[in-house]
């Protein structure tokens, strides 16, 4: 079963491409899958066969697939129709279109995840199948995008199947949970007890299962859907995905018969849906909506089958899928035809296709037999059993055996309507002149409706497959039989078909059938979207408005509110709070309060910039006071980092803030960072509090030496214990870092010509400590930044590698060394400016981050590689000669990646926030100032010599060109 998943997933990857290769002809070969699958059933027949992959263990979720008689009869359908339609599409479509290979595509994926549903034995497992139906329907109701029509229909059908799969999704989980599994073969062995729990998870799951199979009041989508191709038309809307919905009733009939609610909404629903649906389809012109709305009228019928809770219904239900899926699929297929070579499907404008097309004609003909339940076709056999399921019940049972055959009647008269508007001689309707068609779009039409007679033949061997599985409902035996000799359901099929015939050669053929004055969902619908769109323009409109503040506030309005309403509704807290463990404490957190007050109240920017660093050192005094090392050297060092990058934007901003906000406002702001610091402080004190279990670091010690190979637990812990999160936050670092970067730095081309530009030499022998030292923009820098980078990059640079290294038992690691490596970096960049930056690291950045974060990924799978898990790390010991005993874990090429990728970040922030804002700043200067003469280099004196130059602020990066 689950080869037959891959297959279906193999071949809708590559359909576009084998379509493009080799045309319509390949639909064929393709259709083979689909065929593979019923194929498969058919060798099956009978058993009963079982398939189970573990998935999500943790949540008891294994893809458990199953094969049983309804699965077994829907998968007949699902494959067998499937084949036949994809083989007819091979002649539909236009050679050479050139959407028909995406049409393919999504056709297999769509008959794939149709097949993982049938199979599902497992609740989650059928509703991933159930939402993916969804997502494929989607796509193959808007095939053509450009057309409005399609759009709107496939986005309708969309919303309202999601919508009620996110409902039956929650009524799963409340069987799942009550029932003590997912299984639903284990849920469906035994009757549930009636209560108001199970009845609500049983409203919950038919809102799924009626909203999917188009049933009142849900139906208006399926109507709509008709802006499909013929083709997606016939497999969707008639053979397959909506019969997903009657599906999973007759799937969980049997374990919700003691519930009231399950067949009192069934039983309304279907009938209501069959009689509306039937009255509206004798009020169409356009084929494929007769079609549509008696597909809608026929799922009621399904639907009431289904829910009755019966044995003999049960029976009538899946006989009356397969008819269904036959005759209304060959009769899809009929109207392709005649839309195909007349050019137009509106019965009005056609006349004497009977006389010319009469292949066509007979293969509609008999299709139509078959869904008024003429004997001795499927549809008969099906009917017969529903009219024998509800003949010997209560009031309830004769009131709706009285609606089906109402219902029926209306199934006979619209048959006739589209006979007659399809291939009658009209008077006054110039004569239709179709032009050839082929038995490649014929012989598929013809095949179903053929398909639907042997059918009805075979009742009583169908019979047999299905009887275990009706077994499980209650009520008299009932077996299937194409004639089951004279007795009421015969006499009401007679009065069925006098019925029908009366209303077509009555009102209707006079045109004069009344119109449904009912309320319409699709009204309801489309003012309900109407106003979804209206309030999301609303709130959009009074929210986005482009202002951070604002933005900002609202969060944390909502965050405070929350906070405030969980710690007031009974948070646990403690008997007694500890507020400090040393004075030293006391006076380092009020460091930081009032910093950050006075940072919230500073004028200028440089002042607000500075309070908040001093909040962030503050905070690493907090660390070291509280006996964590690591965490301090690591604030401190990205404090640092952040200073220097808040300096490098500050040189393009004002000096002050706006005049805004006025005093109320800034008031407010003072209020919510308080309430927002009490919140979130009062929900942290809360969680650690009110922690029972024994917390997962007390083993953290233990792990990280024997485990981890070091002493230092932090580090351990990010490398080793925890790598997967660290594998993901520097995963998102590197993306944040690039996508960022990039819109601040837009250039291509290789960095060597951008330093050849900027008149900086290659790297030679010579070279000093400082490569771009020689430069004029070099020469305009601080004489003792310049000294003092000479003295100290290097041995910063050493001190990187080496807490990188070390930081396996003492603190550091690859993200503090790489956080020095960037300061590092920053003081080349302060000394020499861009030219500096650009000669001590001749490499660019993304290739720095790229290298890091692949050494990353390449330890995790080199440990895979090496037999063990991923990202598991493994101890090494080695005697050296002269080094002694070396002792290492192999985690460390892990850190390497970190320091690589910090290292990375740091560089493309000076080279975007520092470098590019520079280069930016003087194009925008050279634009607006006149040309100075060459001979004086910008800012000297008029008297100075050639190549002298006078400090200017604009010349040091990283200082404010404005005043503090």
């Amino acid at each position: 079963m689950l080869l037959l998943l891959v297959l279906h997933a193999v071949a809708a990857l590559a359909a576009p491409l084998l379509v493009r290769i080799g045309g319509n002809r390949v639909l064929y070969g393709l259709a083979l899958v689909p065929a593979a699958a019923s194929g498969w059933a058919l060798a099956n027949t009978g058993q009963l066969r079982t398939e189970t992959y573990p998935w999500v263990p943790h949540l008891d979720v294994s893809l458990a697939l199953r094969l049983g008689p309804p699965a077994w009869l829907l998968l007949l359908v699902v494959g067998g129709v499937g084949a036949v339609v994809l083989a007819y599409s091979a002649r539909y479509f236009a050679e050479g279109d050139p959407d028909l290979g995406r049409f393919a595509g999504t056709f297999l994926g769509f008959a794939g995840v149709m097949t993982g549903l049938v199979l599902s034995d497992d609740l989650i497992v059928l509703y991933v199948f159930w939402e993916l139906t969804t997502v494929f329907s989607y796509l193959l109701i808007g095939h053509s995008p450009e057309r409005a029509a399609a759009r709107r229909a496939a986005m309708q059908a969309l919303v309202v199947t999601t919508a009620g799969g996110l409902a039956m999704l929650v009524g799963f989980v409340m069987l799942g949970e009550h029932a003590g599994t997912y299984r639903w073969s284990e849920i469906a062995a035994g009757p549930l007890p009636d209560g108001g729990y199970l009845a609500t998870a049983a409203v919950l799951i038919l809102a799924g299962a009626l909203s999917k199979s188009a049933i009142f009041p849900f139906s208006f989508w399926l109507p709509a859907a008709m802006a499909a191709p013929t083709p997606a038309s016939a497999y969707l809307h008639a053979a397959s995905m909506v019969k997903a919905g009657v599906f999973l009733i007759g799937l969980l009939g049997p374990a919700f018969d003691g519930v009231v609610a399950w067949r009192s909404v069934t039983l309304a629903a279907g009938v209501a849906t069959m009689l509306l649906g039937g009255w509206a389809a004798m009020r169409q012109n356009d084929l494929k909506l007769v079609l549509a709305y008696g597909t809608v009228s026929q799922l009621g019928l399904l639907t009431v089958a289904f829910g009755a809770g019966s044995r003999a219904a049960a029976l009538a239900g899946a006989a009356l899928l397969l008819a269904h899926a036959l005759f209304k699929a060959a009769l899809f297929l009929v109207v392709g035809v005649i839309d195909r070579t007349t050019g137009t499907r509106d019965l009005r404008e056609l006349s004497g296709l009977g006389r010319r097309m009469p292949a066509v004609a007979v293969t509609a003909g008999l299709a139509v037999a078959s869904m008024a339940g003429v004997p001795p076709l499927a549809g008969f056999v099906g009917k017969e059993a529903a009219f024998a399921a509800f003949e010997q019940g209560g009031d309830l049972d004769r009131a709706v055996l009285l609606a089906l055959v109402a219902g029926s009647g209306l199934t006979v008269a619209y048959g006739l309507r589209l006979l007659w508007g399809a291939f009658a001689t009209k008077p006054g309707v110039p004569a239709a002149v179709p032009e050839r068609a082929g038995p490649g779009l014929v012989a598929p039409a013809a095949l179903l409706a053929v398909a639907g007679l042997v059918a009805g033949l075979l009742a009583t061997p169908l019979d047999t497959v299905l009887a275990p599985w009706a077994d499980t409902f209650g009520g008299p035996a009932y077996h299937l039989a194409h004639w089951h000799g004279p007795g009421l359901p015969v006499l009401l099929s007679v009065v069925v078909l006098a019925i029908g015939l009366s209303v077509w050669f009555g009102p209707a053929r006079r045109g004069a059938w009344p119109e449904q004055r009912l309320p319409a969902a699709e009204t309801a619908y489309r003012r309900v979207m109407s106003a979804v769109d209206r309030a999301a323009v609303e709130v959009t409109g009074a929210t986005q408005r482009g202002s951070l503040p604002f933005s900002l506030g609202t969060i944390l309005v909502v965050l405070v509110v929350i906070g405030a309403v969980t710690l007031g509704l009974g948070a646990p807290w403690p008997a007694g709070i500890r507020l400090w463990d040393s004075p030293l404490q006391l006076v380092a957190g009020s460091v930081v309060a009032v910093s950050a007050l006075l940072a919230a109240r500073a004028r200028r920017r440089m002042t607000a910039m500075i309070l908040v660093g001093v909040s962030g050192y503050g905070i690493a005094v907090i660390f070291v006071l509280h006996g964590a090392p690591d965490l301090a050297l690591t604030q401190f060092l990205v404090e640092t980092a952040t200073i220097v990058m808040f300096l490098l934007v500050l040189r393009r901003l004002p000096a002050f803030f706006s005049a805004r906000p006025l005093v109320a406002s800034r008031v407010m702001r003072n209020v919510l960072a308080v309430g927002t610091g009490l919140a979130a402080a009062g929900m942290a004190y809360a969680a650690v509090s009110g922690r029972q279990a024994v917390p997962i670091s007390v083993d953290f010690p233990g792990l990280a030496v024997s485990y981890g190979g070091g002493t230092n637990i932090v580090n351990v812990a990010l490398v080793d214990i925890r790598a997967w999160d660290t594998m993901g936050e520097i995963s998102v670092l590197v993306v944040a870092a690039t996508g960022v970067a990039s819109l601040i730095f837009r250039r291509d081309g290789a960095l060597r010509g951008r330093l050849a530009e900027q008149g900086v030499p290659a790297a030679g022998p010579g070279a000093g400590w400082l490569r771009a030292g020689d430069i004029p923009e070099a020469r305009r820098q601080s004489i003792i930044l310049q000294v003092v980078a000479r003295l100290l990059f290097h041995t910063i640079v050493l001190f990187s590698i080496y807490l990188l290294f070390s930081g396996h038992n003492e603190p550091g690691g690859g993200f503090a060394g790489g956080l020095v490596a960037g300061l590092a970096l920053t003081t080349r960049y302060l000394a020499g400016g861009k030219p500096e930056l650009n000669a001590a690291a001749p490499v660019d950045a993304g290739l720095v981050l790229g290298a890091g974060l692949l050494t990353a990924v390449g330890t995790g799978l080199a440990a895979m590689v090496a037999g063990g898990q991923v990202l598991q790390s493994a101890l090494v010991d080695v005697h050296l000669p002269v080094l002694g005993h070396l002792h290492f874990a192999t985690s460390v090429a892990f850190d390497i990646g970190v320091y690589l990728i910090v290292v990375g970040l740091v560089l493309e922030i000076l080279r975007s926030l520092g470098a590019e804002l520079d280069r930016q700043h003087e194009a925008a200067a050279s634009d607006a100032v006149p040309q100075e003469s060459p001979e004086l280099p910008p800012h000297a004196p008029a008297d100075a010599p050639p190549g002298a130059a006078t400090a200017s602020p604009e010349a040091t990066p990283g200082l404010a060109k404005e005043p503090v």
